[in-house]
């Protein structure tokens, strides 16, 4: 790569997550820019990432559509990695360490990483948006034990009791 700015853009969508390994990401609609500085040995990245992508609602396993906007900057040095680091952090800006034996650096996992940890940790749909046809079993109460039914339980422990009665 020549030294200067260099500036790229792609989109990344459903087909990119599905390469990834129990991706929980089932569809996207993603820009991706990268603004890669270079001068000499020094290579700075700015990453910005803005679109949406679709997951499963945590309550109603209905498709849930979250959106994401990510800048991130980090610099990448080619040299020896130490041993046992695979990344530093240097003035605020992460520094990711590549063999000199790798002429190209994929962004895949770190496009990835990003997305993936911007998402927010309970993903469900607003009240009231959530499949009502989930919901209406989430919300009964009859379990189909009509002994049971009459009790009502507590703790999530009481359903354990009764492997001790059977034997």
């Amino acid at each position: 790569m020549a030294s200067g700015k260099t500036h790229f853009r792609w989109q990344a969508e459903g087909q990119f997550f599905s390469g990834f390994e129990n991706s929980e990401i089932l569809d996207a609609d993603l820009v991706v820019d990268v603004e890669v500085d270079k001068s000499g040995r020094f290579t700075g990245v700015d990453l910005g990432i803005r679109g949406t992508v679709v997951v499963a609602c945590d309550r109603c396993l209905g498709d849930l559509v979250l959106p994401v906007s990510v800048r991130q900057s980090f610099s990448v040095k080619f040299g020896e990695v130490p041993e046992g680091e695979s990344s530093a952090d240097e003035g605020g800006r992460e520094i990711i360490l590549l063999p000199e034996t790798d002429a190209d650096m994929d962004l895949g996992q770190i496009v990835y990483d990003y997305v993936c940890t911007s998402l927010p940790l309970s993903r469900v749909h607003p009240e009231g948006e959530c499949d009502p046809e989930t919901v209406k079993y989430l919300n009964s109460e009859d379990n189909g034990d009509a002994e049971e039914s009459d009790t009502t339980v507590e703790s999530p422990f009481a359903a354990l009791k009764n492997l001790l009665k059977e034997e």
